[in-house]
């Protein structure tokens, strides 16, 4: 049996490169040759086991390849296609796809229906830090690489630009509104861009690290706080003439951020939340006005689907964006733990990896 060389979780603490089969592809999915996928955040809460996954599984969940096989009802692409697909990868047939949450994608609650349950790689399958990798729905989730753009141009969009964008878009964004962005690191930095083509009037940004308030302000950002410097609930509220922010963007996770999103956002404010986050979240009262504040609170997995793919790409294509500089670092498939070691410790200035089979 042919094999390859994957990224595997073998335990908390523990995430190696093993052999293993190229999988057998079924009737409607695609075999993907990877070129270049990349290391999430959400992969090091599974390396430090904060979140559960199998042992054994492949981790990863942002491919860009080319199509090595075709399943025999998938029509419209051809082998040696370059292509994405999205981090969630629905089937768009199940009642939550067709209610309008593919990102919740499953079968319902009376047959174990698990919430984010359209994210499939690396978390319910064999995920994109391999060789290759199935694609599951392929007809539904293979979006072509338009012409002219490179891997690393297109790595952000199956998660990354996905989730920044629908935490600006969940935001409700009006033309002219006041927003802060917490966090600036990738998925921060594409809801700091979100925020700038949704019409945002003022964007505030946070972050400690000055490299990454200066990347902010190149995607979008109107005023940067760095939290070491200032207290961050008291100069947003300075910035805002004490309006407070009709939407806060919450993108890192914790409850220290979470809470002071809360904290400076305007009476019928939106708190759209992107971190992943590890423990409980606690809601101060006082923050809430004991739930008569007339906020929304909303929190937002990536929207996944060829069509998004698509959009997010001709962002790209036609130079509205650039999140080529948000590739800092590049290794190969073979350097994986060392690649997992520097992410998850974030040394030297890194933003996201570049993993080249």
């Amino acid at each position: 049996m042919p094999t390859m060389q994957a990224a595997v979780f073998l335990g908390p603490g523990q995430i190696a490169l093993r052999e293993k089969p190229i999988p057998d592809i079924g009737d409607t999915d695609a075999l993907i040759r990877i070129t270049t996928t990349t290391i999430c955040g959400t992969d090091v809460h599974i390396l430090k086991g904060e979140y559960p996954v199998a042992t054994g599984l492949t981790i990863g969940h942002e491919p860009v390849g080319v199509i090595e096989k075709l399943g025999r009802s998938v029509t419209g692409y051809r082998e040696g296609q370059r292509v994405v697909a999205g981090a969630i990868c629905p089937s768009f047939h199940s009642y939550a796809c067709q209610d309008g949450c593919a990102s919740q994608d499953g079968p319902g609650h009376a047959h174990g229906y698990k919430p984010m349950g359209g994210w499939r790689f690396g978390n319910t399958i064999d995920g994109t830090q391999a060789e290759f990798v199935l694609v599951p729905d392929a007809q539904a989730n293979l979006a072509p690489i338009p012409d002219g753009l490179t891997d690393e141009q297109v790595l952000m969009c199956p998660d990354i630009m996905s989730t920044g964008f629908a935490g600006a878009e969940h935001a409700n964004i009006k033309i002219g509104d006041m927003v802060a962005v917490f966090a600036q690191g990738p998925i921060g930095l594409c809801a700091t861009a979100g925020a700038r083509m949704r019409g945002a009037g003022l964007i505030i940004v946070v972050d400690g690290i000055e490299e990454r308030l200066e990347i902010a302000r190149r995607m979008g950002a109107d005023a940067t706080v760095n939290f070491r410097e200032v207290d961050v609930v008291d100069e947003i509220l300075r910035l805002t003439g004490g309006r407070g922010v009709d939407a806060a963007i919450e993108a890192l996770g914790t409850q220290a951020t979470f809470e002071a999103a809360l904290r400076v956002l305007k009476p019928g404010g939106t708190l759209s939340s992107l971190g992943v986050y590890s423990s409980d979240l606690r809601i101060p009262l006082d923050a809430f006005h004991a739930g008569l504040g007339d906020h929304r609170i909303v929190s937002s997995l990536c929207p996944g689907g060829k069509e998004r793919m698509r959009r997010l790409m001709q962002v790209i294509e036609t130079d509205r964006l650039d999140l080529g500089p948000l590739v800092t670092h590049r290794f190969d498939l073979a350097r994986i733990e060392e690649a997992y070691d520097l992410f998850a410790n974030q040394r030297d200035g890194v933003l996201k990896v570049a993993i080249k089979p």
